[in-house]
């Protein structure tokens, strides 16, 4: 996959917070992506450990959501953990990997925000930008916001609401379970990223795309075969 050239992160945190506010308006909220068209599917996470992280990248048939491909990619951290700067963590490690997927993907789902970030600038749309492939963040928890609790089953969904501004949608992927919170990364609409999100989950509450990919990054972290075609540099 194609990865434009990042800039440097060399960055007190400071400085990283500026350079969010000058990246953000570079994010596309769009076009909507018909799915009919979409043939696979990415998803990408990271687990640390010390002072490395261990990113991998899942290509996935769609929608039979088949594993078709694996990458991984080791890199140290040389970004300290803080909150709202998560991609200056990752986003080396993860770029590593996606450079070395050779299947072509209609869209990439990450274990992330994206628009739903302080200064609008989480993971999903960090990485997205430097990406030719929409880009879509799912997380696990709510970094910013507020909304009305979605109904229990699934398919339900409730605006993120953060400065008066929609920044996601809390959406129900299975029923009676907690929600995920969808946000747009780059190259595509919220209605579209959720539809994704929700064609992407099968018997658990994480889209089968990012579940795989953190599996895969921990037995990478743990020395062992994340599975697929796995090459590593």
């Amino acid at each position: 996959m194609k990865v434009d050239e990042l800039h440097g992160f060399d960055l007190s945190p400071s400085e990283a917070r500026r350079l969010q506010e000058e990246l953000a308006p570079r994010v596309v909220t769009g076009p909507a992506l018909d799915l009919s068209g979409v043939r696979h599917v990415a998803g990408a996470d990271v687990s640390t450990q010390g002072d490395t992280a261990y990113a991998t990248v899942v290509v996935l048939e769609f929608p039979g959501l088949s594993l078709v491909e694996v990458q991984g990619f080791e890199a140290p951290l040389r970004f300290p953990y803080v909150p709202g700067l998560l991609s200056f963590r990752e986003v080396p490690s993860l770029a590593g990997a996606l450079r070395e997927v050779e299947t072509g993907v209609e869209a990439l789902i990450l274990d992330a925000q994206g628009l739903a970030h302080p200064r609008r600038m989480g993971l999903a749309s960090h990485l997205g930008i430097f990406l030719d492939v929409p880009t879509v963040g799912c997380a696990k928890s709510r970094l910013v916001g507020s909304y009305e609790e979605p109904g229990r089953e699934k398919g339900s969904a409730e605006d993120l609401v953060h400065r008066g501004e929609t920044v996601g949608r809390v959406v129900r992927t299975r029923e009676g379970v907690s929600p995920v919170y969808v946000s747009v990364g780059n190259g595509i609409d919220l209605g579209s990223a959720v539809d994704l999100v929700l064609a992407c989950c099968t018997r658990y509450r994480l889209p089968e795309s990012t579940r795989q990919a953190h599996n895969a990054a921990n037995r990478l972290r743990r020395g062992e075969e994340p599975g697929g075609s796995m090459r590593l540099l």
